[in-house]
């Protein structure tokens, strides 16, 4: 026969093993109540991430072909870019100042994708004033050149750095990381472009070409919204019709100014003209600003 032998604990030692317990019980659930925590954090990470992916893959499409139309831009600029400055280092200056505008209009178009590389933009087209003058290149020196000095002369090395810059352009864009957000504040900085400078005959001081900056400016923003078209469409059917409608009364209003396939120069605009102008240009301005928002981006 197996005896049992009990011994009599004291007090505090049941009132320590007690606590004890009683501290890995709160460690315990302290511990699952954590972990139920991160568990619903990263759940919730998840769940967002999902939905910004989703959000992206509903303008997947707008974005591949908004992409393609920069890179069809860009090859343009390079073209027409690549004839203008061959016209400036041949001393060409009727030529030269003929290429000029039209030239600029492809790069207009796409203007906030150059602003996304660093300093592709000032090196292009940054105006006197903009950059130390020990850094200044690019359109506007030469078209101060063709016009306030009325020669080519000694502007080969700006000639053939535009170019450059041109080409690194064209070759940065296939990589540029561009998404839904990117075209939405793309339209609407293209509009602030018009109304700061282009409206106002500040960007072309010397040439007066400012129409041929609107019109591109206008165009570049009116397909960004072409492409996000129909995703506005099915948000708010309305605000989508307003803002076409808004772009047709704009292009309406600059039409008489076209001068075959240009534009005559600013200086031939009268202050009413100038005003109906930014009149139709914050017209549009207004409901375009709403698009983001509305898309979600």
């Amino acid at each position: 026969m197996i005896m049992k032998i009990y011994y009599a604990l004291p007090a505090a030692a049941i009132s320590a093993i007690l606590l004890l317990s009683g501290c890995n019980a709160g460690d315990k659930n302290a511990n699952q109540g954590a972990s139920v925590n991160n568990a619903a954090t990263v759940n919730n990470t998840a769940n967002s991430a999902a939905a910004s992916n989703s959000n992206e893959d509903d303008f997947k499409q707008a974005i591949d072909q908004y992409r393609e139309y920069v890179i069809q831009q860009c090859d343009a600029f390079v073209t027409e870019t690549a004839k203008f400055t061959a016209a400036m280092k041949d001393g060409d200056l009727e030529t030269a100042k003929s290429l000029y505008a039209p030239a600029r209009m492809y790069y207009e178009r796409i203007e906030p994708i150059a602003e996304a590389l660093g300093d592709l933009d000032p090196n292009i087209d940054a105006r006197d004033g903009d950059v130390d003058s020990s850094e200044w290149r690019g359109f506007h020196k030469l078209e101060q050149a063709l016009w306030e000095n009325n020669t080519t002369a000694g502007q080969e090395d700006i000639a053939d750095q535009l170019l450059s810059d041109a080409k690194l352009l064209r070759a940065k864009v296939e990589t540029v990381d561009i998404d839904a957000s990117l075209l939405v504040t793309g339209a609407v900085e293209l509009l602030n472009e018009v109304s700061t400078s282009k409206v106002t005959g500040e960007e072309e001081r010397y040439s007066h070409t400012d129409l041929y900056d609107f019109a591109a400016n206008v165009e570049g923003a009116k397909k960004i919204y072409e492409l996000l078209e129909p995703q506005l469409k099915a948000k708010d059917a309305e605000l989508s019709k307003n803002i076409s409608e808004r772009f047709s009364a704009l292009e309406q209003e600059l039409a008489p100014f076209k001068q075959g396939d240009g534009y005559v120069s600013y200086e031939q605009l009268q202050d009413q003209d100038v005003r109906k102008l930014s009149q139709n240009l914050d017209a549009l301005a207004e409901p375009l600003s709403q698009m983001g928002t509305l898309l979600g981006v």
